[in-house]
């Protein structure tokens, strides 16, 4: 998550963390680049409802694909599949916390 969050701030930054806490980790910036703080990093570092939500959305995403088939030009989409598909694009609609999130049922596949 340490890098992740240094890429968000410098895309192009060249380094190398040992450790996951942020705290007590060991950062090294290589090839020029310019250091971060541990306060900016920090600040960028995914939150536990950021996990949920794009835990979520990787299950939802997923199940997206396995369906995708369903709208090629040579297939016609029965009204289920296309509300099956409309309710997982929707799941993620009004969740705010990680408990909603982790709470989420996902509809049944017709």
């Amino acid at each position: 998550m340490i890098i992740e969050a240094i890429l968000k701030i410098n895309p192009s930054a060249v380094v190398t963390v040992s450790g996951t806490d942020i705290n007590t980790c060991e950062i090294e910036w290589h090839d020029g680049t310019t250091p971060i703080s541990k306060a900016d990093i920090e600040a960028q570092m995914p939150t536990e409802f950021d996990t949920a939500m794009a835990d979520l959305r990787s299950k939802r995403n997923a199940k997206l694909a396995e369906t995708d088939f369903h709208g090629m030009s040579d297939n016609t989409m029965s009204a289920d599949m296309t509300t099956y598909r409309q309710e997982l694009r929707d799941l993620t609609n009004g969740v705010t916390t990680v408990e909603q999130a982790n709470a989420v049922v996902f509809p049944t596949k017709p």
